[in-house]
């Protein structure tokens, strides 16, 4: 059974860092690109980063580059979105998705079949 599981959100001030990290189990990890989104209330769901299958290519929404880094350890069956220097603006619940690799990197949520159950990110000003 296919499962993401988030962890690592919470409430954090402007100007701080949080780590989030997602658990993926029940397939082979290493053959799916794995994709970071975020939802506002009342906004739709919108990308944030995304990594290869090897962890050699990223790419990241332009609100977050800079800030933001994609990361993962396929030993571990885990990626990770560290963020730094966060805004109120970056107040979501936070998802991790994934994707067979073949394709590459995607944007779209539409493109990602597997979804985790998300997490909350806080940023008080």
């Amino acid at each position: 059974q296919v499962q993401l599981v988030e962890s690592g959100g919470g409430l954090v001030q402007a100007g701080g860092s949080l780590r989030l990290s997602c658990a993926a189990s029940g397939r082979t990890f290493s053959y799916y690109v794995m994709g970071w989104f975020r939802q506002a209330p009342g906004k739709e769901r919108e990308f944030v980063a995304a990594i290869s299958w090897s962890g050699g290519n990223t790419y990241y929404a332009d609100s977050v580059k800079g800030r933001f880094t994609i990361s993962r350890d396929n030993a571990k069956n885990t990626t990770y979105l560290q963020m730094n220097s966060l805004t109120p603006e970056d107040t979501a619940v936070y998802y991790c998705a994934d994707r067979f690799l073949i394709g590459g990197l995607k944007t779209g949520a539409h493109e990602y079949p597997y979804w985790g159950q998300g997490t909350q990110v806080t940023v008080s000003s």
